[in-house]
């Protein structure tokens, strides 16, 4: 990378961190003026917390920027490589797994739902719902691209068969599943994953276009579908009421 390309990036990252920033933080300067009229002992707690989260969400988008994206792009081009394409499946959940893992927004959801049930839906059970229909979806997207499969014949019947399980699933399940489609696209499995899926059908010679992307909108899916399985098996082991 030259000298010229490290600017570019970090001038990008900086400017994308302080439009995500700033205006919550006038706003709640807004509001601290207006209604909250907080002490400043705590306005000041806030300020520096906003301040160490915006270093560490510059520091977090641009190594995927310097070292994520090249890299998945490698690792997918390596796997396009193989010539026993049924490969691309086992790398592909370990792949997603470990990407969806290490996922912050998973986290902080699986928190949250934790925080939120009182502790009856454990953190542990919600991330690994997640990340393995993650690792499904990538497996599977990663064998449509060796096979030039239309995504249209994942997606429609994954979402035809996400209606019914609304009904059979526990229904504080189904608020969690669809919150969990959003949170596992996040940096990671938008910069790497993507990333990797470029590599991939450019190594197989398809059309990145046509079968590289279109793999973020089944790892959006997945997790709708995982986490309402595992409503559907709550559900159905719950007690019944007299």
């Amino acid at each position: 990378m030259t000298d010229v390309t490290l600017v570019h990036d970090l001038g990008r990252t900086a400017f994308s961190v302080a439009l995500a920033v700033l205006p919550l933080a006038a706003f709640f300067m807004t509001f601290q003026l207006l209604f909250l009229r907080l002490p400043a002992q705590e306005v000041s707690r806030t300020l520096t917390g906003t301040l160490v989260a915006s270093v560490g969400l510059f520091l977090f988008l641009l190594g995927i920027t310097i070292g994520f994206l090249p890299f998945g792009r490698a690792i997918g081009e390596a796997l396009g490589s193989l010539s026993r394409q049924w490969l691309l499946v086992p790398f592909g959940l370990l792949l997603g797994f470990v990407t969806t893992w290490g996922e912050p927004a998973v986290r902080v959801l699986a928190d949250q739902v934790e925080d939120a049930s009182s502790g009856s839906i454990r953190r542990t059970v919600v991330l690994y719902a997640i990340c393995l229909g993650v690792a499904v979806a990538v497996g599977t997207g990663l064998l449509r691209i060796g096979y030039g499969v239309p995504l249209l014949w994942l997606l429609v019947p994954g979402y035809g068969l996400a209606i019914p399980l609304m009904w059979f699933s526990d229904r504080r399940f189904v608020s969690i599943a669809v919150d969990a489609g959003g949170v596992a696209t996040g940096p990671l499995a938008n910069s790497f994953l993507l990333a990797l899926a470029l590599g991939a059908a450019s190594a197989m010679g398809q059309d990145p276009l046509l079968h590289g992307l279109g793999l973020v909108a089944l790892i959006a899916l997945a997790p709708i579908l995982s986490v309402m399985l595992l409503g559907v098996l709550v559900r159905r082991n719950a007690p019944k009421e007299p």
